[in-house]
């Protein structure tokens, strides 16, 4: 006869906080690299969103900068009018400049090495002013400079030079498991989820 399960010994299965978990593994990296030390983890809210239907290919993360360029409040758009992005706050006076979306189940059924990758891209975005904008590198493209595929190269030998120091395991080892494997060894797996704030315009700012 196999032993009893846990719930049969009457023991509950904790369930997984998985924002905390990559809030943890983000803090720590940027602790880490000098790449990343101009990053205040405290005003990046990190998040997930469930996807749709359940495929490996699509959006796996996603950064969401609360500021214009330059850190501006404020951006005069091709309307004539003037928005503001709606503001998001930590209880009452902490404001957040970032906010970090991790989409599941799809992002935790990649692989390890991918996942790792993932959350650097999305890390490096930040500008190193930490303004609220994101990171405008030079190129084609400023997002992702002349190539996307490059980009993600780099941040691949990021992720290792993380490795490399010999983090402590229990920060990423949740990365090695797929979803599904969270959930069975788990029960569950929670984390905050939040809307994405709404681009507001401004009262009286139509130009003439």
């Amino acid at each position: 006869m196999g032993k009893p399960s846990s719930s049969q010994r009457g023991f509950a299965k904790t369930p997984f906080d998985f924002t905390g978990a990559m809030r943890r593994l983000c803090s720590d990296v940027c602790a880490r690299l000098e790449e990343f030390r101009h990053i205040d983890m405290s005003r990046v809210a990190v998040t997930f969103a469930q996807t749709r239907r359940r495929v490996s290919y699509g959006l796996q993360a996603k950064l969401t900068p609360m500021r214009f360029e330059e850190g501006k409040l404020t951006a005069l758009r091709e309307d004539g009018r003037h928005w503001t992005v709606q503001r998001l706050y930590d209880g009452y006076d902490r404001e957040m400049l970032y906010i970090l979306t991790f989409y599941l189940p799809r992002f935790l059924d990649q692989t390890f090495s991918e996942k790792m990758t993932t959350v650097f891209h999305e890390l490096y975005h930040i500008s190193p002013e930490f303004n609220g904008d994101i990171r405008r590198l030079d190129g084609r493209y400023h997002v992702h400079s002349h190539s996307q595929k490059d980009y993600d190269q780099e941040m691949a030998r990021l992720a290792r030079q993380y490795l490399a120091q010999k983090p402590p395991v229990e920060l990423f080892g949740f990365l090695r498991k797929t979803f599904r494997g969270l959930k069975r060894h788990h029960g569950e797996v929670v984390g905050l989820s939040i809307p994405i704030p709404k681009l507001l315009p401004l009262p009286e700012s139509k130009s003439a």
